[in-house]
């Protein structure tokens, strides 16, 4: 079986990570999301793939090459613009086989769902059933099979998510060239399907058990306390005299947990880092290679990427910091509202509802921190950014922001007691 993944876009709602990496790149329980989609397809029978790329395609190409250390075979094509799924995978026809999986770079199905999608004898759409459908397009079933596909829409006529996973043959490419270009500017695949149904093509419909779909950071956070739990972990590392693991933690090579830590699992710690002393590294976290976490430091489900510093007497919870960055001492992550309401944040610059309780930081790359520095929930700081000594962060910050008093470096200069985003803080 072959497998086509689309992994041509950015992600810009994944900003500001995506400014120097393709989404499908970005680090989830301690790989790649898209070595995470490889493997699964993998295991559902593939052993030839065709990867579209386009943003950034070097960051993929390099680390994938052609597949031989994953024992299987890579091919590329290139989406010069980003133009929608049907664009993309037009882009693939010519290293295509008769019949081929289409695998979106954003979407983790379950094993079992990939394996019952390469046994159809037929072509297929994987769904599932989700209880609000207006944000998804979704599938227009009649008897187990597709009748159209609905993009999102106010009045849903199912509850059946388009899962962006497909099984298809050689004619789908001829349908594609005759699609025209949405609403959104693009040349969409449900588009294409949609005509193949109307020319009387059936298309069999599979539920997924589990599917976990990132498409802003904090999704990042869901997908990594999920696959904690499942993956396989090692001690690989050195573990000094008076440290506790308590459940299931990986420690990478050439890196030492110092006496006195203490480790709630599932934990992941990449190769040559350097943990401690005294530090509680709590479950759900995922901290990347090279990463230095200084004394009595507390990191809390959150992922830390590569080469990156947080230094003694610091409070990170449920964030996500970038590689490069150096949290000055002290520099505290509050993640939790007084009122308990969900904590907001930001997608492409604008506020939207994270839909956690619990949301500390978003910090892009080479982003420092001084001492002493606080952090309110849902903030998101851009890559570059310095910062002074005892500075309070909110809102959106900006790595140049616009000139403005000495007290704030902040772009959105934001009261935080008028500001219903900011009711109180906790860690």
């Amino acid at each position: 079986m072959q497998a086509i993944v689309l992994a041509a876009g950015e992600g810009s709602r994944m900003r500001p990570f995506t400014l120097s990496l393709p989404k499908v790149m970005l680090p989830l329980a301690g790989k790649p999301i898209l070595e995470h989609i490889l493997n699964r397809a993998i295991d559902a029978g593939v052993d030839k793939f065709v990867f579209v790329v386009g943003y950034k395609s070097e960051t993929i190409t390099d680390y994938f090459g052609d597949g031989k250390k994953f024992n299987v075979r890579i091919e590329y094509a290139f989406q010069e613009e980003q133009l929608g799924t049907g664009n993309a995978l037009l882009t693939a026809e010519k290293l295509s086989e008769d019949r081929f999986l289409v695998l979106n770079g954003d979407v983790l199905a379950d094993r079992d769902s990939l394996k019952s999608m390469t046994k159809n004898e037929g072509l297929a759409v994987a769904a599932k059933s989700v209880p609000d459908p207006s944000g998804y397009g979704v599938f227009e079933v009649e008897e187990g099979f597709i009748k159209s596909v609905v993009e999102k829409s106010r009045a849903p006529p199912s509850n059946w998510a388009n899962a962006g996973i497909y099984l298809l043959d050689q004619n789908i490419f001829e349908v594609l060239k005759e699609i025209s270009i949405s609403e959104r500017g693009e040349y969409e695949l449900t588009d294409g399907l949609n005509l193949l149904i109307s020319r009387n093509h059936k298309i069999n419909m599979i539920e997924l058990e589990d599917w976990i779909e990132i498409g802003r950071p904090w999704d990042l956070l869901n997908a990594n306390e999920t696959l904690l739990s499942k993956i396989d972990h090692s001690i690989q590392g050195e573990i000094e005299p008076d440290v506790t693991i308590i459940g299931k933690a990986s420690v990478g090579k050439d890196s030492v947990v110092r006496s006195g830590s203490y480790i709630l699992g599932p934990v992941i710690i990449g190769d040559r880092c350097d943990i401690g002393p005294n530090c509680f590294i709590r479950s759900g976290s995922c901290i990347d290679e090279n990463v230095r976490i200084g004394n009595a430091v507390e990191i809390k489900n959150s992922i830390i990427m590569k080469n990156t510093n947080v230094a003694h007497l610091s409070y990170v919870g449920d964030s996500i910091i970038g590689s490069h960055c150096n949290f000055g001492a002290g520099t505290i992550v509050a993640n939790l509202r007084h009122d308990n309401a969900n904590v907001q944040s930001y997608v492409k610059g604008e506020r939207v509802d994270s839909d956690r309780r619990k949301l500390g930081v978003i910090v892009g790359n080479n982003a420092k921190t001084a001492i002493h520095t606080s952090i309110y929930p849902g903030t998101v700081i851009e890559p570059e950014y310095h910062g002074r000594p005892g500075e309070i962060l909110w809102g959106y910050v900006a790595a140049h922001p616009k000139k403005c008093d000495l007290d704030t470096k902040n772009e959105e200069v934001i009261d935080p007691k008028k500001d219903d985003l900011f009711k109180g803080c906790d860690v």
